[in-house]
């Protein structure tokens, strides 16, 4: 099966045609042809089957034959991620975390930040690639990057988490993940968070919490922490 995306198609239509972009991949590129049946989402859950009546390199239409739903998970995760010195570390978390499974990513910038600047559209991309690849119907949401402490001032009613390495009372996040139950965790540059900056999402009744024993690279934090929600919501 191979899945296609556009936000575009919507619960009720019976045709829809591709983007020239779009159109030239299905048709030169895999030799797609009239009457070929295509998969396509809208990122909302749902999947339409529909067959190819025109197929061209300019313009690919297709009749929609079939609509099904699929139900959202019972749980969100949010992970709040400080962008990666190197983009292609952080693009592999993106990756990563799409095939995993999670709803929502903000790029904090932080006190001990590298990268200060984000460009989302190119993020909006992977996620797009890898949520095709990965056969699922919903898409994650990518915010625009967001000051730590601007971040905190925001309202997170789902539980909290802040992922860092100094020698304080830390829980496993394991131990404090619980099924069923929307969660967002805080994980930080490579240089880990600022004192300050754990103290404030203390303050602000963040759990802090361990991802193991060994000290991880921010991006490989990020797809532990994924991991781990995911295990225990299987």
């Amino acid at each position: 099966m191979q899945l296609f995306y556009n936000p575009n198609i919507q619960k009720g239509d019976t045709l829809f045609t591709f983007d020239k972009e779009e159109s030239k991949h299905i048709v030169k590129v895999l030799r797609k042809k009239e009457g070929d049946t295509i998969q396509l989402s809208n990122g909302n859950g749902s999947l339409f089957t529909g067959e190819i009546t025109l197929a061209s390199d300019k313009k690919c239409q297709i009749a929609i034959k079939e609509v099904q739903f699929f139900e959202a998970k019972k749980y969100k995760l949010h992970i709040a991620v400080a962008p990666t010195k190197m983009n292609d570390r952080y693009e592999w978390f993106l990756e990563k975390a799409t095939e995993i499974g999670i709803d929502e990513i903000t790029p904090i910038i932080c006190d001990h930040s590298e990268r200060k600047v984000f460009k989302t559209d190119r993020a909006e991309k992977i996620i797009q690639a890898a949520m095709k690849q990965s056969l699922q119907y919903y898409l994650p949401k990518i915010h625009e990057p967001i000051r730590f402490t601007d971040f905190l001032s925001q309202n997170h009613p789902q539980l909290k988490c802040i992922a860092h390495c100094e020698e304080q009372d830390r829980k496993a996040f394991k131990d404090v993940v619980v099924g069923n139950e929307n969660i967002l965790i805080l994980i930080g540059p490579e240089g880990d968070f600022s004192t300050h900056e754990i103290d404030l999402a203390l303050s602000k009744n963040f759990i802090p919490v361990t991802l193991g024993n060994t000290r991880l690279r921010t991006e490989t934090a990020a797809v532990a922490a994924c991991h781990t929600v995911a295990l225990i919501n299987e």
